[in-house]
């Protein structure tokens, strides 16, 4: 189970930047995707996450941040025991805060948006699975 609640809106910002606040209680993630226009930052406020950008992989906690570059394939998993929360700003917003007003529908718990048509809709490409929550490597 996830929730998602958007802290600065397109609007708010003409633009050039759109930031939600994550927050997991169910470990994985969404499926590896890219953005072809934002850049997407990732900061992890609370719990343990793990995030795969390229070919890198990456063990991330609180005070931690990593940037996925627009082109750039990537994924994230919550990894935690307890509740996790990210911060995500995407710049410039792009079509993302429609991307996640448009998609807030309910589905089962722990599941991710898995439709390749409605990621190309909004300047995205979905890739492949979410990550495997076996072991991370330190970078």
């Amino acid at each position: 189970m996830s929730s998602t609640a958007f802290k600065v809106s397109t609007d708010d910002s003409a633009g050039a930047l759109f930031v939600i606040e994550h927050a997991s209680r169910k470990k994985g993630g969404p499926p590896r995707h890219l953005h072809h226009n934002e850049n997407e930052w990732f900061y992890v406020i609370e719990g343990e996450y793990i995030a795969e950008i390229g070919s890198q992989r990456f063990q991330l906690k609180p005070g931690d941040s990593i940037l996925g570059p627009r082109e750039v394939p990537h994924a994230w998993a919550y990894v935690g025991d307890g509740p996790g929360k990210l911060l995500i700003a995407f710049a410039p917003a792009g079509k993302m805060e429609a991307f996640f007003r448009d998609n807030a529908k309910p589905s089962k718990e722990g599941e991710y948006l898995n439709d390749a048509a409605v990621y190309r809709a909004y300047g995205l490409e979905l890739l492949g699975p979410p990550l495997s929550l076996g072991t991370t490597e330190h970078s």
